[in-house]
């Protein structure tokens, strides 16, 4: 497990371009916020957290190993509760979390990020096209 990528996964880089192709910018895996989200835009206080299907426990795609599957759903149900305690901490000090599941497509994880945004920032569509 020590050799499983935990930041720069392919999911998140390929969401981090379509967010900067549209124009926004943002800093990566903030250490001093609750759980390193992976996207934050620090003026509006939105946190994007890509999840990995397998490691989260999706539930259109996780599939359960049959090997050590006691340990397995062990470790997959403290994922999970480890993630929603970061949402929780993360919404008490004013932030909105953002969850994407990996196998989402870029450009519609992208407009939900995008239209949270414009509304925790107060821009318009069209602020952002005279840019």
């Amino acid at each position: 497990m020590a050799r499983q990528r935990t930041t720069g996964t392919g999911p998140e880089l390929a969401l981090r371009r379509e967010l900067h192709r549209r124009g926004l910018r943002f800093r990566v895996n903030v250490e001093d916020l609750p759980g390193r989200p992976d996207i934050v835009f620090t003026r509006a206080r939105l946190a994007v957290q890509v999840d990995g299907c397998f490691w989260h426990g999706c539930p259109e795609h996780a599939v359960a190993p049959k090997a050590n599957a006691d340990w397995w759903k062990a470790k997959i149900a403290a994922n999970r509760e480890r993630d929603a305690r970061t949402d929780r901490l993360l919404a008490e000090s004013g932030w909105l979390v953002l969850r994407a599941w990996e196998h989402e497509v870029p450009g519609q994880v992208a407009d939900r990020v995008v239209e949270a945004w414009r509304d925790r920032t107060g821009r318009t569509r069209s602020q952002d096209e005279a840019r």
